[in-house]
């Protein structure tokens, strides 16, 4: 894997912006290069978005959308209803979706290929766990780190602790911190 792109789908409020820029700054830590932007449509919460990643060993040169991601990463599960999310992707493309739903019943719905794999976290049932709100970005971070390999999860969760120490306070760092954990050990592949 000498570059990866990454697209989240999520809703504004949900924390797939910050989801991105974390993952961006771990792997950045870790001697890759990044970029992570975000695509809005109308600026509201709940309204879609989508977030992207470009993770490489080679400097970027690249400054386009991405439009063929090798991991996919769906922060709210409704949005498979209304927008194709499997759009674009590579055959060995990587499906994270946040839901309580066994991972075959997801790629069935996605009608993934079968080299593409397929898996599955209750983000959000953790969030309301750990952190005491329904934020499922750190659990989410947690299962595409799981799922993809791209940095370990002690990087990881030393960069979510930089990102999120400047402004939350401990309790909130704390939970985010096992959301994380949470979300990297309960995913599922199907």
């Amino acid at each position: 894997m000498d570059t990866v792109e990454i697209r989240w789908h999520g809703r504004g409020g949900q924390g797939t912006v910050t989801a991105a820029k974390v993952l961006a700054d771990a792997c950045l830590s870790g001697g890759r290069h990044v970029q992570a932007f975000p695509e809005y449509g109308p600026e509201r919460a709940g309204a879609p978005l989508r977030a992207y990643n470009r993770i490489s060993s080679r400097q970027l040169r690249m400054h386009c959308p991405v439009t063929h991601p090798r991991v996919v990463s769906v922060v709210d599960a409704t949005l498979l209803d209304s927008v194709n999310v499997a759009e674009g992707t590579t055959e060995d493309a990587i499906f994270v979706v946040n839901t309580t739903k066994d991972p075959q019943e997801i790629r069935q719905k996605l009608g993934a290929k079968p080299t593409q794999k397929v898996f599955t976290v209750d983000a959000t049932g953790i969030s309301v766990q750990e952190i005491g709100r329904a934020l499922p970005n750190s659990p989410m971070l947690g299962a595409v780190v799981r799922a993809t390999a791209l940095v370990s999860l002690e990087h990881l969760l030393e960069e979510v602790r930089k990102s999120f120490g400047k402004k939350f306070s401990e309790k909130i760092i704390t939970g985010n911190l096992k959301a994380v954990e949470r979300g990297y050990k309960e995913v599922q592949e199907g």
